[in-house]
């Protein structure tokens, strides 16, 4: 297999302050690393994209544990690509691997840091880029969602929410959801099994949640924020379980301070729980059991769009798709 001696690299170019542009990214050629002992080099093949790189890209950065990313250095994320040459006994050329990493077309380091992928466990490499883990996490582990609850999630067709609904649905409950837009509402009752749907944009968010369930909800699943966010505070249910996964609203609005009726919260006894979307091995595997089960029972699909245009285009990837471009899981494809 050829090794190309140069390969391109995405690079932070300035923190956001304000509206995410393609002047926040540098995209520069650099070497192909050697590597020593001990160590592989991979093909990067797909790198995932989400809503929250922005949240990275800001100096003051505010999800705990993550540091802010570094003006001059890569961009990164998690991808899946194939080891093209192996200095280390562990795994071979030819071995499908999965790691986080730089924006570029090639990784290197200790065959330890990546983890090694059986490709014909599901359809395609991409399915293990799925935030799978996040929604399974924040649905069953938080918000407990089961057999008799009414669950709203907002963000409903993107990566997360698209599979929190249908977890919510293969453990029992009906699922309410948001987007917005007409097709994505169509998308997600069409194709993906919600009960319901409806475009945020058409009106008062109350008023739709109250036409589509009357009885009020039990479980809130937010990915948005905003507006959304108190509506369901007024459509709860007493003791209602809010599992908070993104304020996507305040993020593209500057709107950091929504208001909330705590009052009412209170008198409900609700209880809001905010989860930050990182996961132990043993919740990463319960998510993958549950998964390849539902997939092979047809209960499940993988809602995601692949992004063409290699590495270059990844920094525009991010902005479709935080404008609401894709639907679903987001990846682009490097080689």
């Amino acid at each position: 297999m050829s090794i190309p001696e140069k390969q391109w690299e995405v690079r932070l170019a300035k923190h956001v302050e304000d509206d995410l542009t393609l002047e926040h990214f540098d995209v520069v050629e650099v070497a192909v690393p050697e590597i020593g002992d001990g160590e592989v080099l991979v093909r990067v093949d797909y790198v995932s994209v989400a809503a929250a790189f922005k949240e990275f890209m800001r100096s003051d950065c505010q999800i705990p544990g993550v540091p802010p990313w570094k003006v001059g250095e890569p961009a990164g994320a998690g991808g899946v690509g194939t080891v093209v040459k192996s200095n280390s006994p562990d795994l071979a050329v030819g071995d499908l691997v999965q790691s986080f990493g730089p924006w570029q077309e090639y990784w290197a380091g200790p065959a330890q840091q990546f983890i090694k992928q059986n490709p014909h466990y599901v359809p395609s490499p991409v399915y293990f880029l799925s935030q799978g883990p996040t929604a399974y996490y924040g649905m069953a582990t938080i918000a407990q969602a089961g057999e008799g609850d009414v669950v709203f999630v907002t963000g409903a067709a993107g990566g997360v929410g698209s599979l929190a609904g249908q977890i919510a649905k293969a453990r029992g409950a009906k699922v309410i959801g948001s987007a917005g837009s007409q097709a994505k509402v169509d998308w997600l009752v069409n194709e993906l099994g919600f009960d319901a749907a409806f475009n945020y944009k058409d009106g008062p968010v109350a008023d739709r949640l109250r036409e589509l369930a009357p009885d009020g909800i039990s479980v809130f699943f937010d990915n948005v924020g905003g507006e959304q966010f108190e509506a369901a505070i007024q459509a709860a249910r007493p003791h209602a379980r809010f599992a908070l996964c993104g304020a996507l609203a305040n993020q593209n609005d500057g709107d950091e301070h929504p208001r909330i009726d705590l009052m009412t919260a209170i008198t409900k006894h609700l209880e809001i729980r905010p989860f930050a979307c990182y996961h132990l091995p043993e919740q990463i595997q319960d998510w993958v059991v549950h998964f390849g089960q539902w997939l092979q029972e047809g209960k499940f699909v993988f809602p995601h769009t692949i992004v063409e245009g290699g590495v270059k285009f990844a920094p525009q990837a991010l902005l479709s798709l935080l404008s609401g471009s894709y639907t679903g899981n987001v990846t682009v494809k490097f080689s």
